[in-house]
C-alpha cells in the first residue's frame, strides 16, 4: 500500500456512508464496517460500536469488542510495541487470519470464489443455496485442523454468531446472507434497515 497516512487513503470510494479505498482486499473490507471514524484502525470502541450497529446487544457487543481487539491487535501490528489501547491496523489483518477455517479469505485476504462454493456443494444437503444449523456443524468440524483448538473455538464463534443474528424463518443461513458477510456489504444493510426501523418507531 501507500506510504501515505492511514485516514488518506480513505478517499477513494463511499459505501455504505463509510470511505473504502479502492485497493482494500475483501478482508479488509469486512473488517473496514467497524471502523466507525476511517483512520484505518479499529479501537474496542469501535468493535462495540459496530456490533451494536447491526443489532447485538450491549453485553454480547462489549464482550466481542474486548476478545477481538485482545486477540488480533498485535497480531496486526508486527514489529511494533504492543499497545494498550488494543488498535487493530486493517491494513494488517490478513495476518490475523486464524486456521480451521473453510479457505474462503486466502493468505493474503482476497476472495476466493472456488471455496466459498465449496461451502454449498460439500455441505449444504438439504438445500442447494443455504445451510441448515446442523450443516454448519458438519462443516466446522469438517474444517478442523488438527489440535488447532485456538481455529476451533475461533471459527465456532464466528459462523455461530453469524447464523444466529443471520438465519431466516426456516433457520436457513442463505448463500446471498454469506456472501455479504464476507465481503462486509451484509453489516451496512443491517446497520441501515436497523436505522430505518428505529426511525418508523
Amino acid at each position: 500500500m501507500a506510504s501515505s497516512s492511514p485516514s488518506s487513503n480513505y478517499n477513494q470510494e463511499v459505501e455504505g456512508g463509510h470511505i473504502i479505498p479502492l485497493d482494500q482486499n475483501i478482508l479488509q473490507k469486512h473488517v473496514a464496517f467497524f471502523d466507525r471514524n476511517q483512520d484505518g484502525l479499529v479501537y474496542p470502541l469501535e468493535t462495540f460500536q459496530g456490533f451494536r450497529a447491526i443489532g447485538f446487544g450491549v453485553f454480547f457487543s462489549a464482550l466481542s469488542a474486548f476478545f477481538i481487539n485482545l486477540g488480533l491487535s498485535q497480531k496486526t501490528r508486527p514489529g511494533k510495541f504492543p499497545s494498550l489501547l488494543f488498535p487493530i491496523e486493517i491494513k494488517n489483518i490478513q495476518r490475523a487470519k486464524h486456521g480451521s477455517d473453510s479457505g474462503t479469505y486466502d493468505s493474503e485476504g482476497r476472495f476466493v470464489p472456488s471455496k466459498f462454493e465449496e461451502i454449498f456443494s460439500k455441505n449444504a444437503l438439504t438445500y442447494p443455496s443455504a445451510l441448515t444449523s446442523n450443516e454448519l456443524m458438519k462443516m466446522l468440524k469438517a474444517n478442523r485442523d488438527p489440535k488447532d483448538y485456538k481455529g476451533w473455538f475461533a471459527s465456532y464463534v464466528e459462523w455461530k454468531t453469524l447464523y444466529v443474528l443471520c438465519k431466516d424463518k426456516n433457520g436457513l443461513l442463505q448463500k446471498e446472507i454469506l456472501k455479504g458477510a464476507y465481503d462486509g456489504s451484509l453489516f451496512e444493510r443491517l446497520e441501515k434497515e436497523r436505522s430505518s426501523t428505529k426511525k418508523k418507531a
